[in-house]
């Protein structure tokens, strides 16, 4: 199974905070995509590399971030 982030896309604003505070580095901004107000939104590229720290969820302003554990 593993751990698993979801981001509420019709939250996130794209500031990528999140980015920057995951300490594997694989939060990312979605290029290919915008949200209803027209933001990139942000992914985690691969779950399997998740440690669940919850440091993206911590940094992120607007609380679109959710972490689930193993």
């Amino acid at each position: 199974m593993g751990n698993h982030v979801t981001v509420d896309e019709t939250i996130c604003k794209g500031c990528a905070l999140c980015n920057v505070a995951c300490p594997k580095k694989i939060m990312a901004l979605d290029r290919n995509r915008l949200n209803a107000k027209g933001y990139n939104v942000s992914y985690c590229r691969d779950e399997g590399l998740c440690i669940a720290c919850g440091m993206c969820a911590v940094m992120c302003p607007d609380s679109a971030i959710t972490i689930e554990k193993e």
